[in-house]
């Protein structure tokens, strides 16, 4: 019974030891939120006002605002980039660091300008105002480089990466139209496929037994005496045989003999003709 006791005490003072754990993660998370709240507040107010000062009045009171505008402008550009880019290159760890030191000096340098804002001696603020863009200059220069620096590496990793991404996939579309051919560039630029090679001395084998197809065979002769057929001579031997005719003579060697008709029991024909059928009489 005491050790029940003791292990439901025990896990008491733990759940209030977690709650209370709970409680202070949370009021903390809800003042950080207030304070980033009521910072980015602030800034904004003091750009608008430093905003308005610097189109709105003019002499040294204006060019104070001009020169914290722009280095504040600078410096939050630089401080946003290296921040969104370090977790992912570990080599901005050592530029962010440089910048850390830069903002030492662009934070003393917007106080000192914060504080000549409400200086009443105009000539002393006057005088001193060109060695105060001489420091803002050189402040706002070494950010504009840390920040495009960071944004040209960036650049260039992703350009890398877009290119062997590229080459990968022309690789995988290839290798997914696995059935097609190589294109010479000729038939690519006119959408014509590449010819196989051999393919044009098979469709020429291919053609030519085609073509061989379509010849008919002629039938061989059958045996016996065939009708002879002699081509008429030339036309001098055609009158010297007429002219023998004439005279009486019997006929020349020259003549023609007469075209026998052909026999309708041999048995030469086309293929395609049917054999004739012996007419019967009722």
């Amino acid at each position: 019974m005491t050790a029940a006791i003791v292990i439901l005490a025990l896990l008491f003072v733990a759940f209030v030891a977690l709650g209370v754990y709970a409680g202070v993660k949370a009021v903390k998370a809800a003042k950080r939120g207030v304070d980033r709240t009521l910072t980015q507040a602030r800034r904004t107010v003091e750009d608008t006002t430093l905003r308005a000062k610097s189109y709105g009045q003019g002499g040294v009171p204006g060019e104070l605002a001009q020169l914290r505008l722009s280095l504040r402008t600078s410096m939050r550009a630089t401080q946003e980039a290296l921040e969104a880019g370090a977790p992912e290159d570990a080599s901005l760890q050592e530029s962010l660091a440089l910048f850390r030191r830069l903002s030492a000096h662009g934070h003393e340098l917007d106080e000192e300008l914060r504080r000549l804002e409400r200086d009443p001696d105009r000539a002393k603020v006057a005088e001193r105002l060109e060695g105060l863009r001489e420091r803002t200059r050189r402040i706002t220069d070494s950010a504009d480089s840390l920040r495009w620096a960071a944004r040209d590496r960036a650049q260039r990793f992703a350009q890398d990466d877009l290119d062997l991404l590229s080459t990968q996939i022309d690789v995988e579309a290839g290798a997914l139209r696995h059935w097609t051919d190589p294109q010479t560039p000729d038939a690519a630029d006119r959408g014509e496929p590449k010819a196989a090679p051999g393919q044009g001395r098979g469709a020429a084998d291919t053609a030519a037994p085609r073509h061989d197809r379509t010849r008919v065979a002629w039938p061989e002769p059958a045996d016996g005496p065939t009708p002879a057929q002699t081509w008429p001579a030339e036309a001098g031997a055609d009158g010297e045989a007429d002219a023998r005719r004439d005279a009486g003579g019997g006929p020349a060697d020259g003549s023609r003999p007469a075209i026998t008709a052909r026999d309708p029991r041999l048995g030469t024909g086309y293929p395609w003709q049917k054999s004739a059928r012996p007419e019967t009489t009722n």
